[in-house]
């Protein structure tokens, strides 16, 4: 696989000694045209890396923002297929900014490995997270990707100990997602004196750069986890702007960039010269 655009980014980020920002964002969400919209604003307002989720009816690892954001991604016509376009669309304007597709196995297996491999790849996606798809059913998938030259990013958890660790770097490449709380996303908040060890034992097992997602929802909390890891992932927080927005009848546009600046101004800003 090639890690081309995700290394070149963590080489950069480590040079200037900060961690990254990677917003999460639903495609389709609340419409396709809005959510290109956000995705082409997001490297302007600070995003080192671009999360792209994909519209899933059950997506069991998030908490309700989330879902509401998969579910107007979903009524909005947004399938895999029509993500791949969106990410397309979005690499027309950016050869830069890696994007990871995020997401769950049913639509992919649905979709067929080789040709969502080949079709990802096609539409300038670096990598690809597939939350419910452990090592021991990957292969699969791996051979798929790997063949298509796009990376499979695996999860570590709390719960992953040192031996779990050594699986799931097996076949992971650009960087693992490391989940910060048990549960849902969108719930519970991460905290850096929890994450800090877990980060360095994933660095420890994997060789590879740790992202911190699940309970990021404050500037202040993405310093603190900008601190300890290689990179911040914000996604409830982000769709909570959608939905409040189409509440206030207001552009979701505007609403989820601004909250993006401001995150991605807190980690840019997090590390003094005594921390980097």
């Amino acid at each position: 696989m090639t890690t081309a655009r995700i290394d070149a980014r963590f080489a950069a980020l480590k040079a200037e000694g900060r961690a990254g920002f990677i917003p999460y964002v639903m495609a389709g969400d609340p419409s396709r045209d809005e959510a290109l919209d956000i995705l082409r604003g997001l490297p302007a307002a600070g995003a080192d890396f671009i999360e792209l989720g994909f519209p899933f009816s059950d997506p069991m690892a998030e908490g309700p923002p989330i879902q509401r954001a998969a579910l107007r991604g979903l009524k909005a016509g947004l399938s895999l297929k029509g993500t791949l376009e969106l990410a397309r669309a979005f690499r027309e304007g950016d050869a830069d900014t890696p994007v990871i597709l995020m997401g769950y196995l049913n639509p992919v297996e649905s979709y067929g490995y080789e040709a969502f491999a080949r079709d990802a790849a096609a539409s300038g996606v670096d990598g690809v997270i597939v939350v419910d798809c452990p090592p021991e059913e990957a292969a699969p998938l791996t051979a798929a990707l790997d063949a298509a030259q796009v990376s499979l990013i695996r999860l570590a958890t709390p719960t992953s100990d040192d031996a779990r660790l050594k699986v799931i770097a097996r076949g992971t490449s650009g960087f693992v997602y490391y989940v910060s709380v048990a549960g849902v996303t969108g719930v519970k908040e991460a905290q850096a004196a929890a994450v800090a060890p877990a980060v360095e034992r994933v660095r420890k097992a994997s060789g590879l750069p740790v992202a911190v997602g699940f309970g990021v929802k404050t500037p202040e909390r993405a310093a603190e986890i900008a601190r300890v890891a290689d990179a911040v992932v914000a996604g409830s927080v982000l769709v909570d702007e959608v939905a409040a927005a189409l509440e206030a009848n207001e552009a979701p546009v505007a609403r989820v960039l601004t909250r993006v600046r401001a995150l991605a101004e807190a980690v840019r800003g997090a590390r003094t010269p005594e921390t980097v």
